[in-house]
């Protein structure tokens, strides 16, 4: 059967440099970084005092007292970013909410909430469970998808997908295979977390995965350089409405651009650490590549996973030149990790939609934080990681990368719209 087209006609966020679309462009193009002190709970014990938080979220403004008793952040967060996203879709009202889905990703969930029920159980000092009813709706990683649908009514496919950073990557490409089969005619979809607790920036201390650098936080991101010393833990939230194309046109909504394939690899190899030589990470953009029907020189832009982790990056900058060849030299790559820090699950979602957004704008986002004489000697030097300053030219075809403990591999290939 022919398969179905699947285009972006809403786009929602609220993150570590903007509560909603445009201002996170807007930060993204001043190369503005996220990070600063942990406000959301006491970090002086821990090797890392710092992480990229979303700024200024007033709960009170979406959810009443009530309503809030029931929602982890990472819940709260996703129903934001969802909503500009349907809002900015304007679907009709007429739309049958049967085929209208929602497929959000998250890696942790509720870890939150978790972690303070355990805390407040452990300070009862009795022994006897005291734990709120609404514990279980609020970890629960599925729970953002569900809530998202209660609230806008949305009865199609609706579902979770956990495959650690990769998680929000992995709800496209379901959400993406759901449209082209004709089972949906839309679905919001995107990822959500708000992991910025005690147990887990202690675990990704414990890991060595983490920025130690306290003293300057805004330059602690540092992707691909040589200095790098683990990523910045990140919070917030991203979504896109991807549509079946003949739909949209039939009711003239605006477009901003084509999903057009995806690749989805293991590496086999460990459980936190990526294939030093890139295998899986070379196969799945391959793959997504061919997934569009396009060559590999058909690629202008890579929006990577460029966590800034010594091993990681480097294994993905073999992989783009495994795959690539000499067209590796050709493209932009950036990190924009390096300005919104790491979200984890929902790092999929939002760097999808940041390279919507460039391909809108025909313009790539910068990797910050390169300081000159901190070149990798051991990143080919050839290689256009977009360093410092947004750089504009002509793009028409991007990939977004995402890759997750346990060595899940994912990757995004969108076109940039023009009219038909």
């Amino acid at each position: 059967m022919a398969l179905k087209r699947v285009v972006i006609t809403g786009m929602g966020t609220i993150n570590p440099l903007g509560n909603d679309v445009a201002s996170t462009w807007s930060a993204l193009m001043a190369g503005k970084s996220g990070a600063g002190p942990i406000t959301l709970f006491d970090a002086s014990l821990h090797r890392s005092h710092f992480a990229c938080e979303v700024k200024g979220f007033d709960a009170n403004a979406y959810f009443d007292f009530k309503e809030q008793r029931k929602l982890d952040r990472f819940t709260m967060l996703a129903y934001v970013a969802a909503l500009e996203a349907y809002q900015d879709a304007a679907l009709p009202e007429t739309e049958d909410p049967t085929r209208i889905g929602v497929i959000f990703g998250s890696g942790m969930g509720g870890v939150s909430t978790f972690e303070q029920q355990v805390t407040e159980h452990e300070q009862q000092g009795d022994g006897v469970p005291h734990y709120s009813p609404f514990l279980i709706p609020r970890i629960i990683t599925d729970i953002a998808a569900g809530y998202i649908a209660i609230r806008l009514g949305l009865k199609g496919p609706n579902f979770c997908t956990t495959a650690a950073c990769a998680s929000s990557a992995i709800a496209f490409m379901s959400a993406m295979n759901h449209i082209r089969l004709g089972k949906a005619d839309a679905i919001l979809a995107g990822g959500s977390e708000a992991e910025i607790c005690s147990i887990s920036i202690g675990g990704f201390n414990a890991l060595r995965a983490l920025s130690t650098r306290n003293d300057e936080p805004l330059t602690a991101s540092r992707p691909f350089s040589a200095s790098r010393d683990g990523f910045v833990a990140g919070e917030g939230a991203a979504c896109l409405m991807l549509e079946e194309y003949d739909h949209a046109i039939r009711r003239g909504a605006h477009i901003y651009a084509e999903l057009v394939g995806y690749g989805s690899t293991a590496d086999a190899f460990h459980l936190t650490a990526p294939d030093p030589e890139g295998e899986g990470a070379a196969r799945v953009m391959l793959d997504a590549v061919k997934d569009a029907g396009i060559q590999p020189e058909d690629i202008d832009y890579i929006n990577t996973h460029g966590t800034s982790t010594p091993i990681g990056d480097l294994a993905e900058a073999k992989a783009v030149i495994k795959a690539f060849g000499e067209h590796a030299f050709k493209m932009n790559l950036s990190s924009t990790k390096s300005m919104t820090g790491h979200l984890l699950g929902a790092s999929g979602a939002l760097e999808a939609l940041i390279t919507t957004l460039s391909l809108y704008h025909q313009v790539v986002p910068p990797t910050i934080n390169h300081a000159e004489g901190d070149d990798d000697p051991n990143i080919d030097a050839r290689l256009n990681f977009t360093f410092n300053t947004p750089q504009a030219r002509p793009l028409r075809y991007a990939l977004s990368n995402a890759f997750g403990f346990g060595g899940h591999n994912a990757a995004l290939a969108f076109r940039a719209w023009q009219a038909e």
